[in-house]
């Protein structure tokens, strides 16, 4: 018999992007795994109550692009563009991840701070070394969190002690794809780091992977300019960035998630929403590597699917929450000053990007609807004090919380109907 349980608070969520649902001391119902739906009266039977009386009670956040090596060096060299850092600093750190006892540290206060934070699901790129990315996948099973995780794969333009033979490569991800598999909650996703560092037969054996095993592929797109003319050069056979994915079967027909896209042309755009492509916009990454701003309301406007992502170590923080403010933010910038017909998203339309939106590349996530999977985050927002707060709606409070305190401690934390916080 599945456990049923009832949880008892402020309850806000989103179902479409114009607008919140709320329900003001309401009760959400959840039998086994799934959500049953929110109530204004305690529903009648037997129940495990949680009494969050007073606090926000809100869908759990996806985070669709992160890189778990970096979190450690997180808020560091911000005042360089996406190729130098790579080369001055994230590849360097990237290569102790050979020694597994180093990993084993780095990735339990990766996960540590994970866990403590707003997201339940994520989409997460390791590095090259197959037996630290099963650790991190080990961990992350462990600690009650759910998502992807890929073993990147890099065989050319990429320092010697980063990169892998071509044969090499391949074999390594096949058996990395063999030994993942026993994970239950953690599953493993095809990640070509970028095309710069893939030669064609790589990236030519991680499609056939993908379709032939039906595993999702996530990498990198149109985030740097200089990153765009780069393709160009190596990929003089293409009509674009995206279609040098498309060329190998990466851009579907297995779902895909292209982080940053911030310049797609619009035979790009058209590409990425007839193949289904989810893009992971990261607004945090994209200022702090000068990359730009992503056209997000022209992506959505031309049926493309958006989620939000902090992208570590590009974005400085783990925090969903200052994300979400951090892509309202970035996106009235671009309509004053780069295109004004694209109108700047509201907040409700950035929170539904963070839950429903991302999380449905993990299937019904991210919602208090019927069906959807319990993964639930309290906020005694109560805690943060404001004599306005009585006169707020319960969505102008997650507003509140949000930009005032991104950071706030989690009173609870429930993935697939699991108490994890």
């Amino acid at each position: 018999m599945k456990k049923c349980i009832v949880l008892k608070g402020d309850i806000v969520w989103t179902e479409r992007p114009e607008r919140f649902e709320y329900q003001e001391n309401g009760y959400l119902v959840l039998e086994g795994d799934k959500i049953q739906g929110v109530c204004s009266e305690a529903p009648k039977g037997e129940y495990e109550t949680y009494d969050f009386s007073g606090s926000l009670i809100v869908p759990g956040l996806t985070d669709l692009h992160m890189h778990a090596p970096q979190h450690q060096f997180a808020g560091l060299y911000m005042d360089e563009e996406l190729l130098e850092w790579l080369e001055k600093h994230t590849f360097p750190y990237e290569s102790r991840f050979s020694d597994i006892d180093y990993a084993l540290r780095a990735y339990r206060a990766f996960i540590s701070d994970l866990k403590r934070s707003a997201t339940t699901r994520a989409a997460v790129f390791a590095t090259i070394h197959k037996d630290a990315t099963l650790l991190l996948m080990k961990l992350m099973e462990e600690s009650g969190l759910s998502g992807f995780v890929g073993k990147v794969s890099m065989d050319r333009n990429s320092p010697h002690f980063l990169a892998e033979e071509t044969d090499r490569a391949i074999t390594e991800e096949e058996s990395f794809l063999s030994e993942s598999y026993h994970f239950m909650n953690v599953r493993p996703i095809i990640t070509p780091r970028f095309v710069p560092s893939c030669s064609d037969a790589l990236l030519g054996e991680l499609g056939r992977m993908a379709r032939e095993r039906n595993l999702p592929v996530q990498s990198h797109l149109d985030e740097n300019v200089s990153e765009i003319e780069w393709v160009k050069e190596l990929c003089p056979w293409s009509s674009s960035y995206a279609d040098a994915y498309d060329h190998f079967g990466l851009l579907g027909p297995t779902p895909t998630i292209m982080a940053h896209v911030v310049w797609p042309g619009d035979d790009e755009i058209e590409l990425l929403a007839e193949r289904g492509v989810y893009v992971a916009h990261s607004p945090s990454s994209n200022t702090n590597l000068s990359s730009g701003i992503a056209p997000i309301r022209k992506m959505m406007e031309c049926g493309i699917r958006i989620g939000l992502a902090t992208d570590i170590a590009g974005g400085s923080t783990l925090s969903m929450l200052r994300i979400i403010t951090d892509a309202v933010q970035v996106s009235k910038i671009r309509c004053r000053y780069i295109d004004q017909a694209e109108k700047p998203l509201r907040f409700s339309e950035a929170f539904y990007l963070a839950s429903k939106g991302g999380g449905s590349f993990f299937g019904r996530v991210g919602s208090f609807e019927p069906g959807y999977d319990g993964d639930i985050l309290v906020f005694d927002d109560g805690a943060f004090p404001s004599i306005l707060r009585s006169e707020l709606s319960v969505p102008e409070r997650l507003e509140m919380l949000s930009y005032r305190h991104p950071d706030a401690p989690l009173a609870a934390k429930f993935v697939k109907g699991r108490r994890i916080v």
